[in-house]
């Protein structure tokens, strides 16, 4: 299997996890998702920062029984219970390498859950406070969300503004309309 290939796999498969931990998150109103955000996100980073400890949840000769009392001894009384509880399911299946994708793909949860969406907006300047609010503002308006922008500066667009939404580019800047229009005269 290509690592392209296996790197979807992942994702997919920590969507879904992430996706059935949010769906249980749910159905108990008194369990904060934010909570247990933070608590995926404190697994994922201690399990990150240590070498040997990244090695023994990765290891497929180290057994699942001793993957358990490595991860009981760590988080046990550290996590709320239904994150424990998820971490020893995922432990399980053998999905425990996955807990820092699946902390990424259920803050994407929590976020459309909260009617939050990520934008990156490009322009060619440095854009003042005032001017950024602005634009954010126009954006939340436009979508229909609250919005978190990351800005960027790329001079090579001469001017006006690239949006990426979602994945989704809207290219508005003076270089996308020029090479446009030299692919029209192109084009003939």
């Amino acid at each position: 299997m290509t690592s392209s290939v296996k790197d979807k796999n992942s994702e997919l498969v920590s969507k879904r996890w992430a996706k059935a931990l949010m769906e249980l998150a749910k159905e108990d109103t008194s369990i904060s998702k934010e909570d247990v955000l933070r608590d995926l996100k404190d697994i994922a980073d201690t399990i990150s920062s240590s070498d040997e400890l990244s090695g023994v949840i990765n290891n497929p000769s180290i057994s699942t029984e001793e993957k358990q009392i490595v991860l009981c001894k760590l988080f046990q009384d550290k996590v709320i219970p239904i994150v424990y509880n998820f971490v020893f399911a995922l432990n399980l299946r053998k999905r425990a390498g996955l807990i820092g994708e699946i902390a990424v793909a259920f803050e994407k949860e929590l976020e459309e859950l909260k009617n939050i969406t990520h934008v990156e907006v490009t322009s060619a300047i440095e854009l003042d406070d005032a001017r950024k609010e602005e634009i954010k503002k126009k954006i939340a308006s436009k979508l229909n969300k609250d919005v978190i922008v990351d800005w960027g500066v790329d001079s090579d667009i001469i001017a006006g503004l690239i949006f990426n939404i979602d994945e989704v580019i809207v290219d508005n800047s003076i270089r996308h309309k020029l090479e446009d229009v030299s692919k029209t005269i192109i084009k003939g």
